[in-house]
């Protein structure tokens, strides 16, 4: 194995330039203000845990944590997702808190992805949990919420996805009893979205056509309230009418908060977290791919941590959300002022970065020479007033013989 070279990082990290940080950091106040607004109160957490505790509760696959040793021997994980965390915090420091409990987080997370899978192994993810709550409305609480925070982030065009895990799981059930190894391979095929290969599989199947037909139809199951009265069609088991309720009530809590039309029921949905019981759901913004935020209902989760309760909550997957940012003019208006000044103003200079920063601006302060005097004055006659590619929103001169204002 070869040496790096001193410039060169681990596949799968990222170094993050100060453009990228102006909008990364964008997005986390954006959204953390709106979660506030909102009543949830942000929360951190350390980003090594013990891997028999919070690594066995995550959902991450065991290959896919990166693990080490501490001092004594004993097996850590960096932390791949913030719920399994937060879950423990909710069962031990927040023991006594009164149920509900509505928490937030900002925070990178890690997991061990290929070296040419162009995947991230650290990535940066905003979210929040809202803990003790099983009813319809937490759900259209949390969904509702995760479409104020991608509005508040500047993600114009979306659509938010709408699954359940305990209709398909039931389903499949209902059709493929004891057939746990076919189920799993035809929840993959639909996590993947490999309509062909879930078809194909379909037909290979020793079942009557009927079973076949209907098994092909969960994958029309998607749009607007309609897509529940087909799927009932298809429920015998008392889970899966169940769970087509659950969606309905939560429709109703959502198109009371205006945000139905920016919603989609896909009840072909299949949740890539294993703690996940109920409601699922995902983001797709207008030009990205892979979804830009997801979450769902796992109210088994704490009872690994000895607090039985219901939990939903949702992550906003904000590096995705950095790299399809476009900054609007309003933000644009926190570009610095510069201040330009001699050894004979310096005091004058400095005392109005005092104030211009008290008001909340950015200044940079900067010392001129006699000679860059000269060029300055130069400059102002070809009014191209040392703008250098829109750099400052503003430039002040605080020299002994140029006027004070640009």
């Amino acid at each position: 194995m070869t040496k790096p070279k001193m410039f060169e990082k681990p596949s799968g990290v990222r170094d993050y330039l100060p453009d990228a940080v102006t909008k990364l950091k964008y997005i986390e106040r954006q959204s953390l203000n709106c979660m506030s607004q909102w009543g949830y109160e942000q929360i951190v957490t350390p980003s090594m845990e013990f891997y028999d505790t919070v690594g066995m509760a995550s959902a991450t696959l065991d290959h896919k944590l990166f693990k080490l040793l501490n001092q004594r021997g004993t097996a850590m994980v960096l932390r791949s997702d913030m719920t399994a965390p937060i879950a423990r915090v909710a069962s031990s420091l927040m023991q006594e808190a009164e149920l509900p409990i509505r928490l937030s987080y900002h925070a990178n997370v890690f997991r061990s992805m290929e070296e040419d899978s162009g995947r991230e192994a650290e990535f940066y993810q905003t979210g929040a949990e809202l803990i003790g709550d099983a009813s319809p409305e937490a759900d259209a609480e949390v969904i509702a919420l995760s479409i104020s925070c991608l509005q508040a982030a500047g993600v114009k065009q979306f659509k938010v996805a709408i699954g359940h895990h305990g209709f398909l799981h039931g389903l499949l059930e209902q059709y493929l009893p004891d057939q746990d190894e076919v189920q799993h391979q035809l929840k993959q095929y639909l996590v993947q979205r490999d309509v062909v290969g879930y078809r194909e599989l379909v037909q290979e199947l020793a079942i009557d056509e009927v079973k076949k037909g209907q098994l092909n139809q969960i994958l029309r199951l998607r749009g607007g309230i309609p897509v529940i009265a087909e799927a009932r069609h298809m429920a015998q088991e008392e889970s899966v009418r169940a769970s087509l309720q659950h969606l309905e009530l939560l429709w109703e809590v959502l198109d009371a908060y205006g945000v139905a039309e920016m919603c989609m029921l896909d009840l072909s949905m299949v949740g890539d977290f294993s703690y996940y019981t109920g409601t699922i759901f995902e983001g797709y913004a207008a030009d990205q791919g892979s979804p830009v935020m997801s979450g769902g209902r796992y109210d088994n989760l704490l009872t690994q941590f000895g607090r039985p309760a219901p939990a939903t909550g949702f992550a906003l997957k904000t590096t995705r959300l950095m790299d399809a940012l476009r900054l609007n003019e309003a933000h644009q208006a926190s570009l610095p002022v510069l201040i330009q000044y001699d050894e004979w103003r310096r005091a004058e200079a400095f005392q109005e970065a005092a104030r211009l920063r008290a008001q909340g601006e950015r200044v940079i302060t900067r010392r001129v020479n006699e000679e860059e005097q000269l060029e300055e004055v130069e400059r102002r006659q070809d009014q191209q007033l040392f703008w250098r590619g829109n750099r400052y929103q503003e430039i002040l001169t605080f020299v002994r013989f140029l006027k004070e204002h640009v």
